[in-house]
């Protein structure tokens, strides 16, 4: 059998049938790890393959799960076809949060995995189990939405121990239906950091960035632009640059700053009316600072 890099990595695939999303969060040291491991299908399931990996595990046990098949079923049907599965880890999860995991008895130390409810947690060439340990926890006493709680266990994981060799590559994966750009396909979330010093930090950076431009306006974060809001507005438009008046907040006054929030890749959360999205604004006022 042909031999490739081991991709030595943790991961944790979830989901949240309230949400009806489904998601994978891994880091590894291992250049590129969001390219290898995670797959995942909305209403279907997630999986996670590694350690030598068998990427035809993911679009086969999804296969299996749009049969019908449930995730200990799946895992059951690709690691049977596969005569390379002792040196195999996967996760696997469904739609209805039944998980699997398996770590093949020629996985180096140390390796393993736990499985719990709506979740399965794996690694190899780990410090040691509390890595696992700490992932599977950290999501078990979480709320919030999936990515949060996803991205918080890797940081736990890692602050375990992670991976022995090391940190390179980390990455986010969650699908919905009709959940990605323009609601055109389901990545959700599709997030990746190849190389970096600090993957875990930088992908946590990454996600502030996608909840700013893709993330809904919460009812609680719309604000009455009154007039001392409008004098602040009044402000940024001048200091990036764009011409203001110093009245109310006017037809010139709201379209300059129309097209500020699409300079600033900021449509999704542009309110018509005289209000604001705060984590706009909040952005708004570190991009331009009052000197």
């Amino acid at each position: 059998m042909a031999k490739t890099q081991r991709v030595s990595t943790f991961s944790i695939v979830a989901c949240d049938p309230e949400a009806a999303e489904l998601g994978i969060a891994v880091a590894s040291k291992f250049l590129s790890v969001g390219a290898v491991v995670p797959f995942a299908t909305a209403g279907v399931g997630a999986v996670a393959t590694q350690a030598y990996a068998n990427t035809t595990f993911g679009p086969v046990a999804l296969a299996f799960m749009v049969e019908g098949c449930g995730a200990r079923s799946a895992l059951n049907g690709i690691l049977a076809a596969d005569e390379g599965r002792d040196e195999r880890q996967v996760g696997v999860i469904d739609s209805s949060g039944e998980s699997a995991t398996f770590t093949g008895s020629n996985c180096p130390d140390w390796s393993g995995g736990r499985s719990g409810l709506r979740y399965a947690a794996q690694g190899n060439i780990l410090t040691g189990p509390e890595v696992v340990d700490s992932l599977a926890e950290s999501f078990e006493a979480s709320s919030g939405i999936l990515a949060d709680r996803l991205l918080l266990a890797l940081s736990a994981g890692q602050q375990a121990g992670g991976d022995s060799r090391g940190q390179q590559s980390a990455a986010l994966l969650v699908v919905r239906e009709h959940g990605g750009y323009g609601g055109h396909n389901d990545r959700a979330i599709d997030l990746r950091v190849d190389d970096h010093s600090r993957p875990i930090e930088e992908l946590a950076r990454l996600l502030e960035i996608h909840r700013l431009y893709f993330f809904d306006t919460r009812a609680e974060d719309v604000l009455p632009i009154d007039e001392d809001l409008t004098r602040e507005i009044q402000a940024i438009l001048r200091r990036s640059g764009r011409p203001a008046s110093s009245g109310g907040y006017d037809d010139g006054t709201r379209e300059a700053f129309r097209a500020l929030f699409g300079q600033e890749n900021l449509e999704n959360r542009w309110r018509e009316g005289p209000q604001i999205d705060r984590v706009a604004l909040e952005y708004l006022r570190e991009r331009f600072p009052a000197s």
